[in-house]
């Protein structure tokens, strides 16, 4: 069964527009993070007992060495872009919500306040439902 009705197709994706996306929850976030933290403490663990074992054996491959470096500059980087999105989320969450003249928050979508009944005004951005 298509998705679009008969004869409308959806828009191809312009070259070169950036790809909007929702952020993930903060939950999931923090769990992504620290997986991440538990997998680069074990990386240089790992590359700590390599440069042992290649002093050991007088043996030393530097591009082994580069390579494990590298993978632990992306997993750093990573993590900070997951400190990024981390902040932004929690930034707009903690937005101050709109309110009616009442006081009472106006949820998004709404078109009536539901606390005293007044029309929401056009000008008005209201709030999302979770920070209500």
């Amino acid at each position: 069964m298509p998705r679009f009705p008969l004869g409308r197709k959806p828009a191809p994706p312009q070259p070169g527009a950036p790809v909007r996306r929702h952020l993930p929850p903060p939950s999931q976030l923090r769990r992504d993070r620290r997986a991440l933290l538990r997998v680069r403490e074990q990386r240089i663990r790992d590359l700590g007992g390599l440069m042992l074992e290649m002093y050991r054996r007088d043996q030393f491959r530097q591009d082994l060495v580069l390579d494990r470096c590298a993978e632990l500059v992306a997993l750093e980087d990573r993590v900070a872009e997951i400190d990024a999105l981390l902040s932004t989320a929690l930034s707009l969450r903690h937005r101050p919500a709109a309110r009616c003249e009442c006081g009472a928050p106006i949820l998004w979508g709404s078109k009536f306040c539901t606390s005293c009944g007044r029309a929401v005004v056009a000008g008005v951005q209201p709030a999302s439902p979770q920070e209500a």
